[in-house]
C-alpha cells in the first residue's frame, strides 16, 4: 500500500475541514459539512428501505457485557474489542494516581472492568433484545438500526475509523426469508449506490477473524458465499474499500440467543450494513472537497 498516498488523502480531508485531528490515528471530529453529507446518504438509505416497514431502533455506542460476551465476539475479534474501565480503588488509590498521572507513569492499574463494553457492530445489540420477545411471527422480524461501533485498529487510512457510524437493516426469520433479503438487498445496494456516482464492485469477502482458527473460519464463510461487500476505491495505493456489507449469519445468532421461528426451528438471520463515514469519504474522494459542486445527479440523489 501507498502510505504517502494515504496520507495525501487525509492530509486533504483534515485541510479543508472536513476530519479534524484528536491526536489519535482513527480518531476524528467530523464538519458540518461532512455531517450534513452523512445524514443525506442516510435518508437515502431509508428511501430505499423505510418503505419494508422495519421497526426502527437506536442505541448508544455501549453494550452490557455479559451480552457481549455470550455473542461470541472475542472468539473471532479479540484484537478488535473495546472495554469500559472505571477506577475502583480508594482514597488513598486517588492519590496514588494523580501522582502517576503528574510523573507521567501508568495510572491505570486501579481501573476496573463496567458492566458494559463499546458495541462492535450495530447489531450486536439487538440479538438479545429479539430473544426477550419469545418466538418470531410468521413474518419474521426486519429491524433499521444505527449506532456509532468501536473497533481497536488505529490507521492513517481516513477509511479505518476506530469510532464509526454503522446504519444496518436486519432480517430474521427461516433460511428463506434471510437469503431473500440478503439478495434483495445485493441488487437494491448496488442501485443505491450507482445513484451517487462513484465506482463499485461487489465481491466474496470474509470477517477479520483472529488467529489460526480465524483462517480457518474466514475460508468457510468465503467458501459459503456469506458474506459479500461492495467495494469502492477511496485510499489511493490501496485495495478499495468494503462500504455495505450484505450478510446471511444462518444459525448463529438464533442458536447464540435461542431465537425461534413460530414452528419451533432456530431463526436464521441476515443483515445489510452502510458504513456511513466510509460513504461520505468515497463522495469527498470522487467527487471533490466541495459539495456544492458535485454533480447534479448526486446532489439531486442527496438533497432532493
Amino acid at each position: 500500500m501507498c502510505q504517502s498516498c494515504t496520507n495525501t488523502l487525509l492530509d486533504n480531508l483534515i485541510r479543508h475541514g472536513h476530519l479534524i485531528e484528536m491526536g489519535v490515528d482513527g480518531l476524528y471530529g467530523r464538519s458540518g459539512q461532512f455531517e450534513d453529507v452523512v445524514s443525506r446518504f442516510d435518508d437515502l438509505i431509508t428511501r430505499w428501505g423505510g418503505g419494508d416497514g422495519p421497526e426502527v431502533m437506536r442505541f448508544p455506542p455501549a453494550m452490557n457485557r455479559v451480552h457481549f460476551e455470550k455473542s461470541g465476539y472475542l472468539k473471532g475479534f479479540p484484537h478488535l474489542a473495546g472495554t469500559v474501565h472505571s477506577f475502583a480503588g480508594n482514597e488513598r488509590d486517588h492519590a496514588e494516581l494523580l501522582d502517576n498521572v503528574a510523573n507521567g507513569k501508568d495510572w491505570t492499574g486501579w481501573q476496573k472492568p463496567t458492566d458494559v463494553v463499546l458495541t462492535p457492530a450495530a447489531c450486536y445489540v439487538l440479538y438479545p433484545v429479539v430473544a426477550k420477545r419469545g418466538a418470531l411471527s410468521e413474518k419474521g422480524g426486519l429491524f433499521d438500526l444505527q449506532s456509532y461501533c468501536f473497533r481497536h485498529e488505529p490507521s492513517k487510512e481516513p477509511t479505518r475509523m476506530q469510532l464509526f457510524r454503522m446504519r444496518e437493516y436486519v432480517r430474521f426469520g427461516t433460511p428463506a426469508q434471510g437469503t431473500d433479503f440478503r439478495a434483495l438487498w445485493l441488487e437494491r445496494g448496488q442501485k443505491m449506490m450507482a445513484e451517487l456516482g462513484v465506482p463499485i464492485d461487489v465481491d466474496v469477502a470474509n470477517d477479520p477473524f483472529f488467529g489460526r482458527a480465524g483462517r480457518m473460519l474466514a475460508n468457510n464463510q468465503r467458501d459459503q458465499q456469506l458474506k459479500f461487500e461492495l467495494l469502492i476505491p477511496i485510499n489511493d495505493g490501496a485495495g478499495p474499500t468494503a462500504c455495505l456489507s450484505f450478510n446471511y449469519h444462518q444459525d448463529h445468532f438464533g442458536s447464540t440467543w435461542g431465537i425461534r421461528t413460530p414452528d419451533g426451528e432456530i431463526a436464521h438471520t441476515a443483515c445489510v450494513g452502510f458504513g456511513m463515514e466510509r460513504v461520505a469519504l468515497a463522495l469527498f474522494k470522487h467527487h471533490g472537497m466541495d459539495p456544492e459542486k458535485w454533480p447534479k445527479a448526486v446532489r439531486k440523489a442527496l438533497w432532493g
